[in-house]
């Protein structure tokens, strides 16, 4: 059945990780793109770590409808700015999955300093606090850790595509980049049921990992 409190339960509990996570994901391709010596980002005003500057209302919206996925607006980077642009774009795609891996991390230190604390210690109030706390910091690891590895596919045009890029001769690298059909590919694994299948593993072990 159609349950509403349930749902705003999932999204509260869900909001600040995500925001959080795609938040600093985008900030910090802006961020690393302005240390290189390209202001576009700063110049659109993405240099912040205000939601409202990186949320996509479709994105938004999907999250809203399925508490699962969700997505924000790209950060406009012009590699023509740096030194070398293909060296450029690999550390600034580099940049948001790095993020996202210290969000997770500093999410796990929240919920490990939680299982330490002595719950017979706590009053009736501090309990209730504690609770969805610990669930918000449960979901931060998880989903920094799904942004992360998502991310680091190596499908134009997520940024795994343009670390391996960084990697290859210039018109390889061209070649590799305009590939179109990423997403495409990206929506039939996720359909298929295959995507998860090579994204879970290692978010459970990077999880116990990080909880251990």
């Amino acid at each position: 059945m159609f349950d509403i409190a349930s749902i705003i339960k999932e999204l509260s509990i869900l909001a600040l990780p995500f925001l959080l996570a795609i938040t600093c994901h985008e900030a910090a391709h802006g961020y690393v793109a302005w240390l290189l010596g390209d202001p576009t980002a700063k110049d659109a005003g993405r240099l912040t770590l205000n939601p409202l500057r990186h949320l996509d209302p479709l994105g938004t919206l999907a999250l809203v409808l399925t508490r699962m996925i969700g997505w924000a607006k790209p950060v406009p980077v012009n590699p023509s700015y740096f030194k070398n642009p293909q060296r450029g774009m690999m550390l600034v795609s580099l940049a948001g999955p790095a993020a996202n891996m210290i969000l997770a991390i500093i999410f796990a230190m929240i919920l490990k300093g939680i299982f330490a604390i002595d719950l017979r210690s706590l009053s009736p109030i501090m309990l209730k606090v504690l609770e969805p706390t610990a669930l918000i910091a449960k979901t931060g690891v998880i989903i920094n850790l799904a942004l992360c590895f998502f991310n680091l596919l190596p499908l134009p045009p997520l940024d795994g595509s343009k670390i391996v890029a960084g990697f290859l001769p210039r018109q390889a690298a061209y070649k590799y980049l305009s590939f179109r059909y990423g997403f495409v590919i990206v929506i039939l694994l996720a359909v298929l049921g295959l995507l998860s299948k090579f994204i879970s593993p290692v978010i459970i072990f990077f999880y116990n990992l990080l909880l251990s």
